[in-house]
């Protein structure tokens, strides 16, 4: 899942059914409109920055409301100009605005002449009423292994306890983050511009808003690019299964490409077994980096980097960094693990999975690790399985998408994609066959877009022309997986 960070920003952090499909209120029964006062952005003036004030709650327009955080690319080429193209980086967390300021560096030339490109922050995010936690509380963390009904239960007081941290630092945005909201803010944006209809590109989780703001006003929009996508139908059982299948699979294409590349530094090792005593020796605390034994490298630390690294993928850099990891020990108490991620939230909102039991609980991580013997406690679901234990029910839960009103989709998805796999892309297009175009890249990692050329291409002609691709147009893989991927200045994962 994903979004644009590090290279290509994947789903970072997680945040599920509203009664009824259509808006409380309309943007223009919000008072949201009129033009953005748009001035030089501070950190990139050749790049304008400007807000429009949308409420907190979508269902009491007439109530709080904050600054949503925009920036625009004018069209290159005005008397070329299609329109307005909305983007998503993803995430959630990532930094829409600075997706903006990286425009050259993700999209092509043809898109940057005919489109003004419209980044924003989502709500709860940098410059849109950020959401605040307490450092010393995420770190706080109690074991997301218990083995006592008890432990489990202090999972749910801890979500709890944190929830109310952040909500008292963060005011009411943290109960209303969402991506339905979401869907709300960039239809006033849309309004805000004076446009018709807008063109939409979102990555990762940013295709969620997408598939959402596709359902609640297709008629608002002209086109509309999916980019690694998200099947917001699977149940819990399901968004484990799926999830760790996609790890799998990625992990399993570094294992295989290990034992044909000489660039791989374990080489003729059996790659799962290294990573898994590698694993073993940080839980008792024994693993430092490499040149500095002072620096313990936790359990979580060498998960999380293995699985970013096949989100680029960058495979010869990984082996050579498990394997000086593995040269390297120290006595030391146990490793720490990463700290929950704030944007939780948002995934908690939108998705229903909620274990009530210890049972429960452990059945989900007992089938993850079943299918992802290697990376089953790297993944997003299992950020989600514990960080919303204890919390109320979602706001936005999973249900089939209908897309009644919609133009034409173009979903774009990597065969071996270790976020939003390849299965949830297929799932997602049967469910939508009517309305939906899936176009498969052959290869590896997160992000479609940049990756070659046919990709790149068959988006861009149809932002542009809307002439989306055949149906089961498939994209080779390039040469090498490890391709130079564009730099993104755009928020780390």
């Amino acid at each position: 899942m994903g979004s644009v960070s590090r290279v290509v920003g994947g789903l970072v952090a997680v945040v599920g059914l509203v009664v009824g499909l259509g808006p409380v209120a309309s943007a223009a029964q919000a008072g949201v409109g009129g033009g953005v006062q748009w001035r030089p952005c501070a950190e990139l003036p050749e790049v304008e920055c400007g807000t429009i004030r949308v409420p907190v709650d979508w269902r009491n327009p007439g109530g709080a409301r904050f600054d949503l955080a925009l920036a625009r690319r004018k069209a290159v080429k005005p008397d070329k100009r299609v329109g307005s193209l909305v983007i998503h980086p993803g995430g959630p967390g990532p930094s829409g605005v600075e997706f903006a300021f990286a425009a050259p560096s993700w999209f092509s030339q043809d898109i940057q002449d005919r489109f003004d490109i419209i980044g924003f922050d989502p709500r709860g995010v940098g410059r849109s009423s950020p959401i605040v936690c307490s450092s010393d509380l995420l770190a706080a963390r109690p074991s997301t292994y218990p083995t006592t009904q008890a432990g489990f239960d202090a999972i749910g007081r801890y979500n709890r306890k944190l929830a109310a941290d952040c909500r008292a630092r963060s005011g009411p945005i943290y109960d209303h983050a969402d991506s339905l909201a979401v869907v709300d803010d960039v239809d006033a944006i849309r309004r805000a511009l004076g446009e018709r209809k807008i063109s939409y590109y979102g990555v990762s989780y940013g295709t969620l808003v997408g598939q959402l703001y596709a359902e609640r006003y297709g008629r608002n929009l002209r086109a509309m690019v999916n980019d690694s996508n998200l099947d917001h139908s699977v149940d819990a059982k399901s968004f484990i299964e799926t999830t760790a299948s996609a790890g799998a699979d990625s992990f399993r294409e570094f294992e295989k490409w290990c034992g044909a590349n000489e660039n791989c530094a374990l080489r003729g090792r059996d790659v799962g077994a290294f990573l898994d005593d590698l694993v073993a020796r940080a839980d008792r605390g024994e693993i430092t980096e490499p040149g500095d034994p002072t620096r313990k490298v936790s359990t979580s630390q060498i998960l999380q980097y293995t699985l970013w690294s096949l989100y680029d993928p960058s495979w010869t850099q990984l082996s050579h960094w498990l394997l000086a990891l593995s040269s390297t020990t120290a006595k030391a108490l146990a490793a720490s693990q990463v700290e929950p991620n704030p944007f939780l939230p948002v995934f908690c909102q939108d998705w229903q999975i909620r274990p009530r039991s210890l049972r429960e609980y452990t059945a989900l991580l007992d089938r993850s690790r079943e299918l992802s013997p290697h990376l089953s406690r790297a993944f997003l679901s299992h950020d989600i399985v514990h960080g919303c234990v204890g919390l109320p029910d979602a706001t936005n839960p999973q249900r089939r998408p209908r897309l009644d009103d919609a133009p034409t989709i173009l979903m774009l998805n990597n065969l071996h994609d270790p976020s939003t796999g390849y299965d949830w892309a297929r799932s997602l297009h049967r469910k939508t066959r009517d309305k939906t175009v899936l176009l498969t890249y052959e290869g590896w990692g997160h992000i479609s877009y940049i990756r070659t050329d046919c990709v790149r291409k068959a988006a861009d002609r149809y932002l542009i022309t809307l002439r989306a691709p055949a149906e089961g147009t498939r994209c080779a893989p390039a040469e090498s997986p490890e391709l130079p991927i564009p730099a993104v200045a755009v928020a780390a994962r």
